[in-house]
């Protein structure tokens, strides 16, 4: 190797380097606009959650302690199995929306951030029978932001340091955040591609034709198979190169993220699937990139607009200047807590080096015929010396990695409805999930409006996966008998479940009066001796 060629390497060497960190560079702005987001999230949910507090939350409802304890993991965290007093569930709750406002004005941020996400754990341990793929999603970005300095900009405490702040972060932590998104935008994809009806199209108006899901905008865009087939299809595509969100850097990026953008914009207008696209969105804001800002702020300028005057920063500044700013203990306990921080992360950082380890050495196991099983890794990682410890911990924080195999990798083609056929003592016959004499016809031309929040239908989905002999099904039963004799006056004798699924096809979309049907019990209740 001559002379020239070492410069020439070390340049390129320091290129690589200087890439790299840019691709996992999170602005400062972006972080503080995830945090918000965050925050505003969470007491989002709470209220929503709290429109069903006594049914889902309380011993009084279906849900009881017990219950919720037997179907989550052996060392499941929550703060709410300390009492089952209603009472003092509701401010618990009360607690966890006060910490989600300190998270989103940014005071005591790594302190609020870590609260947040214990209490989040807690309540989606506390019903287990509710959850989906956001509310882990959620989980896993709230764990990696408690790495994140989530406060440097915009924030009480960014006033508290009276210092420059930083205009970007760049480390282990910026790429484990980023890199949560990426996978789950991967997998999904590897995970579609599996199906025929994803590679060519057909996935996305067959999911559209799902009437319990699809609400507001959607209806109408079921009027337009061959534009669903085309987004299907580019969605599709944008899920295999989801690396490309790290790989493209600055301005590069922007195009990418906003097709992104727009795709979890058009789910939350379309598809009634949680909260899934609003938590997406907020992990995107993470991969905002410094140019953006720029822009704007240009823009803002040719248009005669200053943002500083547009927002009240003096204002602002002095209301959090009048918050306390006492630490919480001596200096060295500032030093103790960077400690430890860095120190929980390195942890962090072996457990995934251990779980990339066991995926290598197992790879005939876990990805077979082309499928990647996540269950068989996790499996895999809870049988290996130490690995139990990680899977463990990992179980109790609510932080495993599912499959991400969201409508994948064959999407549902299926429509469902529930009839709840009961007698009363009198002898007449109901359908009392919807209120009505029994009938096996749709309760409703858009199958949604049966259920009251979108909660209620992964709460469904519970009930009618159980077995025989689990206690949701019984409860549930219980509940529809007490309520039904306290409002009619009248004891029903019993009560058996039905679900009723609808076959769609790319012909019967928008005629479900010419679908085939087909009807499973679920679950048979005895009211009354």
């Amino acid at each position: 190797m001559n002379r020239r060629t070492r410069p020439s390497l070390a340049r390129l060497a320091v290129s690589a380097r200087e890439y790299v960190l840019d691709c996992f560079r999170i602005d400062a702005r972006s972080l503080a606009v995830f945090r918000i987001l965050v925050g505003v999230l969470i007491v989002a949910d709470v209220f929503l959650r709290a429109r069903n507090f006594s049914f889902y939350y309380t011993d009084g409802g279906v849900v009881t302690q017990r219950v919720a304890r037997e179907n989550t993991p052996e060392y499941a965290i929550s703060v709410y199995y300390l009492t089952s007093d209603p009472s003092l569930i509701a401010g618990l709750l009360g607690l966890q929306v006060l910490f989600a406002l300190a998270l989103i004005v940014g005071y005591r941020t790594r302190t609020a951030t870590i609260l947040s996400f214990l209490f989040v754990v807690s309540l989606d341990h506390h019903n287990p029978f509710v959850l989906s793929y956001a509310d882990t999603l959620f989980r896993l970005l709230l764990f990696w932001a408690i790495f994140l300095p989530l406060g440097e900009r915009w924030s009480v405490d960014a006033v508290h340091a009276d210092r420059v702040p930083r205009r970007s972060v760049v480390g282990v932590a910026s790429a484990l955040a980023l890199g949560q998104m990426v996978f789950m935008y991967v997998l999904n994809g590897v995970h579609k591609s599996e199906s025929a009806l994803w590679r060519s199209g057909e996935a996305a108006p067959l999911v559209f034709g799902i009437d319990e899901m699809t609400f507001l905008l959607g209806d109408v865009l079921r009027e337009f198979p061959t534009l669903l087939t085309y987004g299907g299809m580019l969605w599709f595509y944008m899920l295999l190169g989801g690396w490309l969100l790290v790989a493209l850097r600055g301005r590069l990026r922007l195009p990418l993220l906003v097709l992104f953008v727009g795709g979890h914009l058009s789910f939350a207008l379309t598809v009634r699937i949680g909260a899934f696209a609003y938590v997406a969105l907020a992990g995107l804001a993470l991969f905002v990139p410094a140019a953006f800002w720029q822009d704007g702020r240009r823009l803002c300028r040719r248009l005669g607009v200053d943002p500083v005057e547009v927002v009240p920063w003096e204002t602002l500044r002095r209301v959090a200047r009048s918050l306390p700013d006492r630490q919480l203990g001596p200096e060295r306990f500032d030093v103790l807590k960077r400690v430890v921080a860095t120190v929980t992360l390195a942890l962090v950082v072996v457990a995934l080096g251990m779980i990339v380890a066991v995926l290598v050495l197992n790879a005939g196991a876990i990805v077979d015929d082309g499928s990647y099983d996540q269950h068989r890794l996790n499996h895999e990682v809870a049988e290996t010396p130490g690995g139990e410890y990680v899977h463990m911990t990992a179980e109790s924080l609510g932080i495993v990695q599912p499959e991400w195999s969201v409508f994948a990798p064959q999407p549902r083609t299926t429509d469902r409805y529930y009839v709840f056929g009961a007698q009363t003592t009198d002898g007449d016959r109901l359908d009392v999930f919807n209120d009505r004499e029994f009938t096996w016809d749709r309760p409703d031309a858009q199958l949604q409006t049966q259920h009251d929040t979108y909660r209620q239908r992964f709460f469904m989905n519970s009930v009618r996966r159980s077995g025989p002999d689990d206690e949701l099904p019984a409860n549930f039963g219980d509940h529809i008998c007490t309520v039904y004799a306290d409002e009619h006056d009248v004891e029903l004798s019993h009560i058996r479940m039905f679900e009723v699924t609808e076959e769609i096809t790319l012909d019967t979309l928008d005629r479900p009066t010419d679908r085939e049907t087909d009807t499973e019990h679920i679950y048979r209740h005895t009211c009354s001796d």
